[in-house]
């Protein structure tokens, strides 16, 4: 069973045996087919991923020279496994199969959706449960060991967009269930890293305001109205605007999360 892990560093394994290619050029190729699993990849668009728009002559011949290794790394240890593996060749490109269960993208993707799911019908509970078990699978940027050209590098965007917003979905599961106190250092650490993004600071102030801080949870908004006018000459969203009016009344609740778009 192939088993390819793209969620930090690129990892590839066939059954107990390591598939990961070292030489950088292969290991983009590889990325890139793991990214369009299950879909064919023409030549020429391996060829622009690796060469950024100006491909050698030689790129096709190139390319198949890549195509060989990978075969070779993917393929069973069993000479009679030879041209059974997972990585096929068709007219045009190369099609890498992959089942359920073998890439942590798509087991991410799946724990996502039912958490998100779960947090729709009001199951705190559960919805923390599954939407951790999907940030768990990181261990890193997406990719952070694989050179990336124009279609790897959206690739990976995708990816830390969907990790945002499940980790969005996490933290609202976790303020329903009343874990506030818990919260307030990861989303501190969150609103610093992200100092324009509403959500994570939206939610930093609910916390504080839930923890009896109001005062913290006051200068967090002040902060944020201050870089947003500096840096942008915006002020923060009507949402955001509640969520500040709320505070200064004491009736802030978790469920105000929702005025904020995320």
């Amino acid at each position: 069973m192939l088993k390819c892990r793209t969620l930090g560093l690129l990892d590839v394994t066939c059954g107990d045996r390591p598939a990961t290619p070292s030489a950088p050029k292969v290991r983009q190729v590889l990325a890139l087919l793991i990214a369009r699993r299950n879909e064919l990849v023409p030549i020429p668009d391996i060829a622009a991923e690796l060469w950024e728009g100006s491909p050698p002559r030689s790129a096709t011949a190139t390319v198949q020279t890549y195509i060989y290794q990978l075969r070779k790394l993917l393929e069973g240890d069993d000479p009679a496994d030879a041209g059974t593996g997972p990585l096929l060749t068709k007219s045009s490109g190369y099609l890498l199969r992959l089942a359920s269960g073998e890439c942590d993208e798509e087991e991410f993707d799946g724990l996502s959706a039912l958490g998100r799911t779960a947090l729709r019908q009001g199951d705190a509970r559960a919805a923390a449960d599954l939407l951790g078990a999907a940030l768990a699978l990181w261990t890193g940027p997406p990719l952070a060991d694989v050179g990336q050209g124009r279609m790897l590098q959206a690739h990976a965007l995708r990816l830390q967009e969907r990790r945002m917003h499940t980790m969005e979905l996490r933290i609202s599961a976790d303020l329903h269930l009343g874990l506030h106190r818990e919260l307030v250092g990861e989303l501190k650490e969150l609103a610093c890293a992200h100092p324009l993004h509403e959500w994570f600071q939206g939610g930093l102030i609910i916390a504080l305001q839930r923890c009896g801080r109001r005062g913290e949870a006051l200068q967090v908004y002040q902060r944020l109205r201050e870089v947003l006018r500096d840096e942008l000459g915006l002020d923060p969203s009507p949402g955001l605007q509640r969520i500040q009016q709320r505070v200064l009344t004491d009736q802030v609740t978790a469920a105000d999360l929702s005025l904020l778009a995320g």
